[in-house]
């Protein structure tokens, strides 16, 4: 087998994963939540309404309207997150960031000689899977 079916593969495994399938049902049923999805296009119209407050030059940003539209838009947030399809997509997201990390642990611990084996599936080096700010493993 080469490397990109046994990466086929391990695609495969990953959506057979309870975390994944758990994932994959939370994700559905926030994308069917039309009042959940009203929600969020009721954040979104408001920070898009701070930021274009936000980018005006500073002398002229209105101080209150800044205020009352932080005010909204956590307001808008918390609703967003207690939303009953919203907290269970967060945590089912969270196990499937915890899997995915696992697996990029494995992997990258590989590419730098270890054995896929029997290589730690976390790191203690506080990696964060991210090679981009990365000083070296171990």
């Amino acid at each position: 087998m080469d490397a990109i079916q046994a990466v086929r593969e391990l695609g495969k495994a990953i959506q057979e994963d309870e975390r994944y399938i758990e994932y994959a049902k939370a994700k559905k049923a926030n994308d069917d939540d039309v009042e959940l999805q009203n929600l969020i296009g009721e954040f979104n119209l408001i920070r898009q309404n701070a930021a274009m407050e936000y980018n005006k030059p500073e002398e002229e940003q209105n101080k209150e309207k800044l205020q009352e539209l932080n005010a909204k838009m956590q307001e808008a947030y918390e609703k967003v997150m207690t939303n009953e399809n919203m907290a269970l997509f967060t945590v089912s997201k969270q196990g499937m960031d915890d899997l995915m990390s696992q697996v990029n642990t494995v992997l990258t611990l590989t590419l730098q000689g270890a054995d896929p084996m029997t290589c730690p599936t976390t790191q203690s080096s506080g990696c964060t899977g991210s090679c981009a700010t990365c000083g070296g493993c171990g």
